[in-house]
């Protein structure tokens, strides 16, 4: 048999960057051939690719918005056709705004809701339809869904639904030999977590695990890497990634 149809194949979205190109990079060196997903950053996109073909891996970049479900088939379609199948489909993209409940910007509101919920819900449609036995889908929540810190209101709305669809669509796809889960990390060194925080906060919240620092990418990759391989009895879970945050 090719080793386009022998090798395991992973779809990261939201793979040019922080925990993406992270699980990108795990994935690669755990022997996937890895296509990193990118809405706008084709660029950085590109490097991640680079990244894993000069370690010896095998990668390409494709592009698209995750919430337009025709642009998410051609990406599919792409993964596809450059390496026979796909495996593994991991939901890292998504956008974070803070802000309180009474004074939140509903437009906002909807960009959030529109790549977290609308755009898990295309990916995931995808993967139910097209990963193959012995696969797994990998979506992504949050910690705050359980520890609910002020102004993460929206955010958390959003990653909860996403929770929920991931549990339900792992019984939907009852007989098909492919585990479904979520990972909810803590407070991870992410652009998307630093962004706008001063440092006293971030100080804190580096604190509050027993670890007493704040998580890495990589670390979050290592969760991803044991559900998209070893951990086929585990299905239809939420894992939360924290390192003991309360």
């Amino acid at each position: 048999m090719s080793a386009t149809t022998t090798t395991r194949v992973a779809l990261i979205t939201g793979g040019s960057g922080g925990i993406g190109r992270a699980v990108a990079e795990r994935l690669a060196q755990d022997g996937l051939a890895v296509a990193v997903q990118y809405a706008g950053n084709k660029a950085r996109a590109e490097e991640t690719v680079a990244a894993i073909t000069a370690a010896g891996g095998r990668a390409l970049a494709v592009g698209g918005d995750v919430a337009d479900e025709q642009a998410m088939s051609a990406a599919f379609d792409a993964v596809e056709a450059a390496f026979g199948g796909i495996d593994v489909v991991v939901n890292t993209a998504g956008i974070m705004v803070l802000g309180p409940v009474a004074t939140f910007d509903l437009d906002a509101l909807d960009r959030m809701h529109r790549t977290n919920i609308r755009g898990t819900f295309v990916v995931s449609q995808q993967a139910a339809r097209r990963v193959r036995p012995g696969g797994a889908i990998v979506n992504f929540s949050t910690s705050v869904v359980r520890t609910q810190l002020p102004s993460y209101a929206a955010y958390v709305a959003s990653k909860a639904a996403v929770e929920g669809m991931t549990l339900t669509l792992a019984r939907e796809l009852r007989g098909r030999d492919i585990t479904v889960n979520a990972v909810a990390p803590g407070p991870t060194a992410t652009p998307l977590f630093l962004d706008g925080k001063d440092e006293a906060t971030i100080a804190t919240l580096a604190k509050a695990t027993p670890f007493e620092r704040l998580g890495t990418p990589e670390d979050i990759a290592e969760v991803v890497s044991f559900l998209a391989g070893p951990a086929r009895w585990t299905n239809g879970q939420v894992l939360y990634a924290n390192g003991g945050l309360a």
